[in-house]
C-alpha cells in the first residue's frame, strides 16, 4: 500500500470527522459511493485527480489543507486546532474573518 495514498485517506477521514459528516453523507455530497470513501480513507484504493476533487469540495477544503501531514503528537494536537478553526470560520464572510484576525494577532502579541 502507497504511503502518500494511505496518508491521504487518513487527513481526508480526519477532515470528514472534524465536520461532523459520516462516510455515506460525503459521498452523497461527492457522488460517490460510501464504500469507495472508505476504501480511500484506508488507503486502498488508487484514485484520479478528478476524484480527489470531488472530495476536496465536498468536504469544502483545499488541497493546501489536506496536505498538511502530521508527525507526532504535538503535531497531532496542532492539527486538530487547525482542522477546527477551518471547520468554525467556513462560514464566514470577509468582515467576521477580519475580525478573527485581529483577536488573533492581539492574543499572540500578548503571548
Amino acid at each position: 500500500m502507497s504511503e502518500l495514498r494511505q496518508l491521504i485517506g487518513t487527513r481526508i477521514r480526519a477532515m470528514r470527522n472534524a465536520k461532523g459528516l459520516t462516510q455515506q453523507k460525503l459521498a452523497d455530497i461527492a457522488g460517490l459511493d460510501y464504500r469507495y470513501i472508505g476504501a480511500l480513507e484506508r488507503g486502498e484504493r488508487n484514485f484520479s485527480i478528478d476524484t480527489l476533487e470531488k472530495v476536496l469540495l465536498a468536504l469544502d477544503v483545499s488541497i493546501n489543507e489536506l496536505t498538511i501531514v502530521t508527525g507526532d503528537d504535538q503535531d497531532s494536537v496542532r492539527q486538530s486546532a487547525i482542522d477546527e478553526f477551518i471547520l468554525n470560520t467556513s462560514k464566514l464572510n470577509n468582515e467576521h474573518m477580519k475580525v478573527i484576525q485581529k483577536i488573533n494577532s492581539e492574543i499572540f502579541r500578548l503571548i
